[in-house]
């Protein structure tokens, strides 16, 4: 048995891909979430959840941040991607945070199919097109990705919370945690990331974002 989370805030694009997993088989077990925390607390109560088909821009996640925050707090459980935006760049940027694939919500159902079936059976999805070299953004990615894996997954929930301007009374009092401890989750936050202070974590933060073409549209 098969038990695939999909997290996505689109009602309807949520309904097609609870269809296109359900006819994989009839060994898969589908749970549903229509946010962050929602998809992070249905990780917490069925830890045997397999794989999260995770949207990029769901409220709450920051872009690919919400993919290093489910990694790290759960690195048994593979993360596909779905998102709007197909640029391939942003395609390679979510595979360096830890993306076992990424499906672009343009896609048939064959092709999701396609991939769920890859990462399910612990094969390599279809390669992105190559590089003809390496470019800074990628040397940066890789570098904050390493810096952003050496912390703990309740040090990322703290600077996701930061980065939402929350001060230090506002966090404590969201994550139910003393004052004094996300002091202290703060000062070892600026340590590894090698930032000062709140405002450059912040910015360091903001290169994870990645801009949805639907809601832009819809805007």
């Amino acid at each position: 048995m098969t038990r695939i989370l999909i997290a996505d805030d689109h009602p309807l694009f949520r309904l097609a891909l609870v269809q296109a997993v359900a006819n994989l088989g009839d060994d898969i077990t589908i749970v549903e979430a229509d946010g962050l925390e929602a998809a992070r607390q249905a990780l917490l109560a069925q830890r045997d959840i397999d794989l999260v088909l995770l949207d990029l821009h769901m409220p709450g996640s920051h872009g690919l941040m919400g993919l290093v925050s489910l990694r790290s707090e759960f690195p048994s459980v593979a993360v596909i991607m779905i998102s709007a935006n197909d640029d391939p760049l942003v395609m390679r940027r979510a595979m360096r945070y830890g993306a076992a694939g990424f499906i672009p919500k343009r896609s048939g159902i064959g092709d999701i199919q396609a991939m769920l079936r890859a990462v399910i059976a612990c094969e390599d999805p279809e390669p992105l097109p190559a590089r003809n070299r390496l470019d800074a953004e990628a040397e940066q990615d890789r570098d904050l990705a390493t810096r952003l894996a050496s912390l703990s997954p309740q040090q990322l929930r703290v600077l996701t919370l930061v980065a939402e301007g929350l001060l230090n009374k506002q966090i404590a009092d969201r994550l139910d945690i003393q004052e004094r401890t996300v002091k202290a989750h703060m000062s070892a936050v600026f340590e590894r990331l090698a930032v000062r202070n709140r405002t450059q974590a912040s910015l360091l933060l903001r290169s994870l974002e990645i801009a949805d073409p639907s809601r832009s549209l819809a805007d």
